[in-house]
């Protein structure tokens, strides 16, 4: 068995290509967008693209639980600020650590405050663990 390479840092685990959106965004669209099952959590940039919150699906649900009306809420208003980040110098040991600790699916990278990345468990676990497949076909 391979062990897994946690000095790999977080620049080389990120995806790159991340839906944003602004503190203006609706909270219905932002929780559209969770709902499609793309994404477990939205980052929220302002204009400069630094990283000024996160709208989550637990951020939605707690939204839901004290009957706000999403069709009147802005992304600003439902978010969770200040989250917890990465630096894009991370390793993948640090990342998992906060990962575990937060109890998080997501996480933003950032450099400088400027959302660059995100890595997800899935990320985590593609990255570190051999990829012997099995697929499996038919009824």
């Amino acid at each position: 068995m391979t062990t897994p390479d946690l000095h790999l840092k977080a620049r080389d685990l990120m995806q790159t290509r991340i839906v944003a959106v602004t503190r203006q965004y609706g909270a219905r669209d932002v929780s559209i967008l969770i709902q499609s099952g793309t994404f477990s959590g939205v980052p929220v940039i302002d204009p400069g693209n630094h990283l000024v919150g996160m709208v989550t699906d637990f951020d939605i649900l707690h939204a839901l639980l004290a009957k706000k009306d999403l069709l009147t809420l802005k992304a600003e208003d439902i978010m969770t600020r200040n989250p917890i980040t990465v630096e894009e110098t991370a390793t993948a040991e640090d990342i998992i650590k906060r990962m575990v600790e937060h109890h998080i699916i997501r996480i933003p990278v950032v450099r400088e405050g400027r959302l660059v990345g995100m890595i997800s468990r899935t990320d985590l676990v593609n990255h570190l663990t051999p990829t012997n497949i099995i697929n499996v076909y038919g009824g």
